[in-house]
């Protein structure tokens, strides 16, 4: 039976017919999906959990395959740095039953701080490394990939992009493979990685990259197709599709599959026949710099960019000058609609408030990142999943206690527990003075609405213990521990100031769930009445729903508006009024 899917659910449905028994990832788009349909399948099947962040789900993963099941574990291009340590170890060690590390970058940067190449990863850590270029080489990809894992005792990388992630095309699917579980043997010197086993296992590593050089030149993942031109194109996923929508069969191609290890023979050979040879590849020139290692003469980085993604316009002008464009402009600019938080979000109550404060605020990742956004302008950094805490905790030690009560960190309920409690336990140990503000919105926000350690649900929705904020913050020697909700903003406002003044750290968790969840029924809408003066204060909640016409009148668009009420408490005219429907 034939079915169309998404590159992430095509992955999911390798895996599954792969008889893949254990999944563990972190959310990140664009790789969520994956996680997300596998635990659509049979509990009794495959184990599916969300771990509290990446490098826990990696350790996971690896231990069910020291175990002897398949497994996989899944993330975005910046979880797989959180997860790279227990990786770059693994490949030492090897598995026992197949195992896949699935990783989605993120050409374009559509929901990510960065843009990096994960297969850097692969050649640093001498783990092979397969591109699919559509939904069905995503299926078939994953389950080739767990019988090549066992029979190279190696876990295997898959990279996906945004495009191959979110695109869907048609996919053969298949029944589940009988993956027996493998016996468990205890094998101190391939499982202990103490530096007088790793000497040994770097060995065996080494030994096998070169069994995989070879099996990548014969490989039918690595194919050439011959058109008859003189004009050769070396690409692999997305970018070899942008390639052949716009160059067609008016040049061979050498589509690569597996991009860890590269087939150098093929390389050479495909080079040698054209006269011309164009590395087509978003991010860094990765195959490029191979080829021209091999002393190879191609195209690449000098007639496309590093940034971004490609497009096939883009290809057909660099390869033959044609211009040609893909869609008709408009006359006249767009305006622009830049991302918000949604009416009815409760961070639109916090960040108006430490706002209003003046205060320096660390931010971190998630949909409260948008407190970075005009009119809320709020937060001032943001690097990573965590660095909300540890960063002010530097900032306030360079800067001195003055600066600090100036001072103030945003993380969301599950950031906090992917990589916060380190950096909190941090401040304490070190006799820091920060305060912290836990957005406690009773979800995974960001990526879509996944559960975690904090919301009592399982992955499949079963009931599970909860943790506990306040006790957990107490328990890391935090006595300052308050929950308030920030839409009551003169409290909110209140706690703010007493917590940043106390010279100890402390903890404000600003307790409001998603306005995006099932569970929460705001009614009716609010409306402007005579009483407004156009001081637009109520415009500085950057809420969707409110807007300001040309002659400086404030209107609140009722399809938008949700009725949850914050613009009735900040205006001070009592100009905004809450209407049932």
């Amino acid at each position: 039976m034939k079915k169309l899917l998404l590159g992430n659910a095509a992955v999911a449905r390798g895996a599954y017919e792969a008889g893949v028994r254990f999944v563990s990832s972190y959310p990140g788009t664009p790789s969520t999906e994956i996680t997300e349909e596998m635990a659509k399948f049979p509990a009794e099947e495959v184990f599916v959990e969300w771990a509290p962040n990446e490098k826990v789900a990696a350790e996971a993963a690896i231990g069910a395959s020291i175990g002897g099941g398949r497994a996989m574990s899944c993330c975005k291009h910046v979880g797989l740095n959180v997860m790279a340590d227990p990786i770059f170890t693994d490949s030492y060690i090897g598995v026992g039953g197949g195992l896949c590390f699935c990783v989605a970058d993120d050409p374009g940067m559509h929901s990510s701080q960065n843009e990096q190449d994960s297969r850097h990863y692969a050649r640093a850590a001498k783990i092979p490394m397969l591109e699919p270029a559509d939904s069905a080489e995503c299926k078939d990809f994953t389950k080739l990939a767990f019988s090549l894992s066992e029979e190279y005792d190696t876990p295997f990388f898959i990279r996906l992009s945004t495009r191959i992630s979110h695109s869907q095309s048609m996919v053969e699917l298949e029944e589940r493979e009988d993956a027996p579980l493998k016996d468990y043997e205890k094998n101190i010197p391939k499982h202990v990685m103490m530096p007088a086993m790793a000497i040994k296992r770097h060995v065996v590593v080494e030994e096998r990259t070169e069994k995989l050089k070879a099996f990548a030149e014969s490989s039918p993942l690595n194919e050439i197709i011959d058109n008859g031109s003189d004009v050769g194109v070396v690409a692999a996923g997305i970018a070899y599709q942008y390639a052949v929508e716009a160059l067609g069969d008016r040049v061979n191609y050498l589509k690569l599959g597996m991009v860890y290890p590269l087939p150098d023979r093929k390389l050479a050979d495909f080079a040698a026949s054209c006269k011309k040879v164009y590395v087509i590849e978003e991010l860094d020139p990765f195959i490029e710099s191979h080829m021209r290692a091999l002393g190879l003469s191609v195209i690449g980085k000098e007639v496309f960019t590093l940034l971004g993604e490609y497009t096939p316009s883009m290809i057909r002008a660099a390869v033959f000058g044609e211009e040609k464009r893909e869609h008709a402009l408009p006359e006249e600019a767009l305006p622009a609609r830049p991302p918000v938080l949604c009416p009815g979000c409760p961070h639109r109550g916090t960040f108006y408030v430490l706002k209003k404060l003046g205060l320096t605020v660390s931010g971190d990742i998630g949909c409260y990142t948008l407190g970075a956004v005009a009119p809320l302008a709020s937060v001032d950094t943001t690097i990573c999943m965590g660095a909300s805490i540890s960063a002010a905790h530097g900032m306030a030690k360079v800067r001195g206690q003055e600066f600090n009560k100036k001072l103030v960190s945003v993380i969301g309920d599950s950031t906090f527990m992917h990589s916060g409690i380190t950096g909190l336990s941090d401040i304490v140990y070190n006799k820091g003075a920060n305060t912290v503000i836990i957005l406690d919105n009773s979800i995974t926000g960001m990526t879509g609405h996944q559960d975690n350690p904090t919301t009592g649900k399982t992955i499949r929705g079963e009931a599970t213990k909860q943790v506990d904020l306040i006790l957990l913050c107490k328990a890391l020697g935090i006595q300052h521990v308050s929950v308030v909700d920030p839409f009551d903003l003169a409290a909110f406002e209140k706690a703010v100031k007493e917590e940043v003044a106390r010279e100890e750290v402390s903890v404000i968790i600003a307790q409001r769930p998603c306005a995006l969840l099932k569970s929460v029924k705001y009614t009716g809408h609010c409306e402007i009445n005579d009483n407004c003066r156009r001081c637009k204060l109520c415009m500085k909640l950057g809420c969707p729903a409110i807007s300001v016409d040309g002659d400086g009148k404030v209107h609140i668009d009722t399809s938008l508006c949700n009725g949850c009420g914050l613009c009735v408490s900040v205006c001070p005219f009592h100009a905004i009024e809450k209407k049932e429907d």
